[in-house]
């Protein structure tokens, strides 16, 4: 019998959270660019009974994704698909942030979904940051939900003139990526699968901490100030609410982005925070 693999993609906190919560019987596969993280992802899964591959991967390259396909189908079923990679707006530039944030996670749910098995569910680690921007119109919602991949950059919504700087960069990649993930989920239902998006606010992770000791900290500090929850979430909370999508109990549930920010979004509709 074929053994079900569970696909990781990003092995920060998030990534290693859901894998933690639901690689025990499976075949986990660990992607990420950083070789270096991904012996230490590996070892730290393997000292506590997990099965684990891995993969060099960096996803804004086609041939990359393809060849960590390959690698997940030679290995079995893939059952779950949960891609983490991303970078944040104060680490990198425009033109790395749409590559990474969007074209990437477009190659992911791409190939992917020409491969997931039937039952199985895929997950793209979004952000809040998605919210927070106006709705940019039916024309370039559909462009952005279906243009291929290697065609999105040469959207006029992408062009440099209308992304000054980085955190609109951030934030229209996280819109993009919860409209493709409506897209995709009509090819992934073809095959018997399911696939949605995470909209996490601010996690405890070593990207949060390092925004956090930035120019950009008094933001997010204030962001925690004016939610409700009045704190940061923890990788293991993403993890549980990834456990019910990644599961049978929500097999009616596909195409969507579920926000879990402790209502920061809230409280800048409410006018509480401005951005």
């Amino acid at each position: 019998m074929k053994s079900n693999v569970l696909v990781i993609i990003g092995v920060g906190g998030i990534g290693m959270a859901i894998a933690r919560r639901e690689g025990a019987g499976k075949v986990v596969l660990l992607a990420d660019i950083s070789n270096n993280l991904l012996a230490q992802a590996a070892k730290d899964l393997e000292d506590t009974g997990y099965v684990v591959e891995t993969q060099q991967t960096d996803v804004t390259s086609l041939s990359s994704v393809e060849a960590l396909v390959a690698k997940a189908t030679s290995l079995g079923n893939v059952l779950q698909v949960v891609n983490t990679a991303g970078l944040s707006p104060n680490m990198a530039s425009v033109e790395k942030l749409l590559e990474v944030d969007l074209v990437g996670a477009v190659y992911v749910l791409e190939e992917f979904g020409k491969v997931i098995a039937e039952g199985g569910a895929g997950i793209h680690i979004s952000s809040m940051a998605g919210h927070m921007i106006p709705d940019l119109g039916a024309e370039t919602n559909k462009a952005l939900a279906v243009t291929p991949a290697n065609e999105l950059l040469s959207l006029p919504v992408l062009q440099p003139a209308n992304v000054p700087n980085t955190t609109y960069a951030y934030c229209l990649s996280k819109r993009a990526n919860h409209l493709r993930i409506q897209a995709e989920s009509i090819k992934w239902g073809e095959r018997g699968a399911r696939v949605n998006s995470i909209s996490p606010g601010i996690i405890l992770t070593a990207l949060a901490k390092h925004e956090l000791d930035s120019p950009i900290g008094d933001g997010y500090r204030a962001m925690i100030t004016a939610s409700a929850a009045k704190r940061v979430g923890t990788v293991d909370e993403v993890a549980t609410l990834a456990h019910y999508l990644l599961g049978p109990d929500s097999s009616f549930v596909t195409g969507s982005d579920f926000l879990m920010d402790g209502g920061v979004i809230a409280a800048m509709k409410m006018g509480l925070i401005a951005l």
